[in-house]
């Protein structure tokens, strides 16, 4: 957010904080939530560069098409070793995983 627009609202009364402040998260939860984001949009980037349909991701890890859905979205009832396997699957290395992880964070990005 902009200083600007960030002055103008607190002047006004509102309270301006970040997603982790609002819900209470842990510096080490919110780490944790920005990594897990960082794969999960890497997951859906490498299955389009490859021109590969949700269905055909969940053959090669032997899941769902919906789970594979889930991965891209994020869900946090999907557990990070099916994300890890969807982008080993998709031909990424321990590297590149690395490479991922290190990215500055998708959510102060935005």
């Amino acid at each position: 957010m902009h200083a600007a627009k960030k002055t103008k609202l607190e002047a006004r009364g509102w309270s301006v904080g970040g997603a982790a402040e609002f819900l209470g998260l842990t510096p080490e939860e919110s780490a944790f939530l920005e990594m897990k984001l960082q794969l999960a949009h890497e997951v859906r980037k490498q299955r389009r560069l490859l021109n590969l349909t949700q269905t055909q991701l969940a053959r090669r890890i032997e899941s769902s098409q919906s789970r594979v859905a889930k991965i891209e979205a994020g869900d946090p009832s999907v557990a990070l070793d099916l994300v890890f396997r969807a982008l080993f699957a998709l031909g990424l290395s321990k590297k590149d995983l690395a490479k991922i992880i290190q990215q500055p964070s998708l959510v102060s990005a935005r």
